[in-house]
């Protein structure tokens, strides 16, 4: 009987141990986009890539932005070891200002929370500052 027991711990010990071994790891191609100087209005949209580089189905549970000016989507079906998978978002252009905005990934990977960050400039074309109005002849210069 002691015998039987001890057939089963082991087994079980050494179930769980190949249990844990397989893993799903995210890797970002970049953590950081920067939309750089854009017009209001503009295109929005830019995409983070990934790759799962582990052994096991990686799962993005939950894609949470800082702000509701950003909207980010993420993958509906599990990533499979070696592929490649996407999370899209999207900025409101309409807003005039810089961007400085966090985007927080939830997964079943071994490192289960990642952020990342989109900044830029939105500005408006059709407003001039007033150092631009400024340059033109004075009364004087005539």
């Amino acid at each position: 009987m002691k015998n039987l027991i001890t057939l089963l711990f082991v087994g079980l010990i050494t179930f769980s141990i190949n249990a844990q071994e397989k893993v799903a790891k995210i890797e970002f191609k970049e953590t950081t986009i920067d939309y750089g100087t854009i017009e209001k209005g503009a295109d929005g949209i830019r995409v983070f890539e990934f790759t799962n580089t582990g052994d096991a189905p990686l799962i993005v549970s939950k894609v949470s932005s800082s702000c509701g000016c950003t909207v980010p989507k993420k993958p509906k079906a599990p990533i499979m070891p070696g592929m490649t998978g996407e999370i899209e978002v999207k900025y409101d252009t309409n807003r005039v200002n810089p961007i400085r905005k966090t985007i927080t990934v939830l997964s079943n990977a071994t490192t289960p929370t990642v952020s990342l960050s989109i900044k830029g400039k939105v500005i408006d074309p059709s407003k001039t500052s007033v150092l631009e109005k400024s340059r033109t002849k004075s009364v004087m210069e005539k």
